[in-house]
């Protein structure tokens, strides 16, 4: 250690920390945006980042300040850490008409702060782990709850954009029930010059991509948006 400046826990090895974070946090948010969700590859790769520099603050950005009349407790940063996480978790999600959708979006977040935490802490396994975890509940788990649960309903906000004066929304609505879904509302949107828009309120028990490749393989459909989805 010098006087003035002092690199402790500045080193390649915190450094390798902040870059594990990134990785695998950028992981789960590519999963997320894959799946549409509001909060998706830049969210989920700011918190993770973040989460794991805030630690390493908590860890080494106060050893200056350190002696035999100071003494501090490393874990408070990190503590706040899942107390800011559980804020910015609860803005995503939204409750309308009794169904709560965000909540696996939300929950995603804190995870990622966790995967943070753990990659600063220099737990890198833990985090491995949990990043390969997350795909399996995401990816293996979602077709295993739809199938215990008897056929439940999902609710699903779509926006359909199409060629206008060809009489396509007469191809739209059976396309969606031959698909396992109910139209619950159709409200118009607006679309640039020479198409026309939709945005169609569904509940049903169909796969939510098979039905957009349905709707995206009709001849004159320029796009299919997923607006909201019901999520546990």
């Amino acid at each position: 250690m010098t006087q003035g400046w002092t690199f402790d826990g500045q080193g390649w090895l915190q450094v390798g920390e902040l870059l594990l974070a990134f990785v695998l946090s950028a992981l789960v948010g590519l999963e997320r945006h894959l799946r549409g969700k509001s909060a998706g590859l830049r969210t989920q790769a700011i918190v993770g980042t973040a989460a794991a520099l805030f630690l390493l603050v908590s860890k080494y950005g106060f050893s200056d300040v350190l002696s035999d009349h100071v003494v501090l407790d490393p874990s408070r940063v990190a503590a706040q850490i899942v107390s800011g996480i559980g804020f910015l978790g609860a803005g995503l999600i939204l409750t309308r008409r009794g169904a709560v959708r965000g909540l696996t979006t939300a929950a995603s977040v804190w995870e990622t702060a966790a995967i943070g935490m753990a990659a600063g802490a220099g737990l890198w396994l833990l985090a491995l782990v949990v990043t390969a975890l997350h795909f399996a509940i995401a990816y293996g788990l979602t077709g295993l709850a739809r199938r215990l649960s008897g056929g439940r309903e999902n609710q699903l906000q779509l926006e359909v954009v199409y060629a206008d004066g060809r009489g396509l929304l007469r191809e739209l609505l059976p396309a969606v029930t031959s698909s396992g879904w109910t139209v619950a509302r159709v409200q118009p949107v607006l679309a640039s010059a020479g198409s026309a828009g939709v945005a169609l309120e569904l509940s049903g028990s169909g796969a939510r991509d098979q039905l957009i490749a349905t709707l995206s393989g009709i001849d004159g459909v320029s796009t299919v948006q997923v607006l909201a989805e019901d999520e546990e």
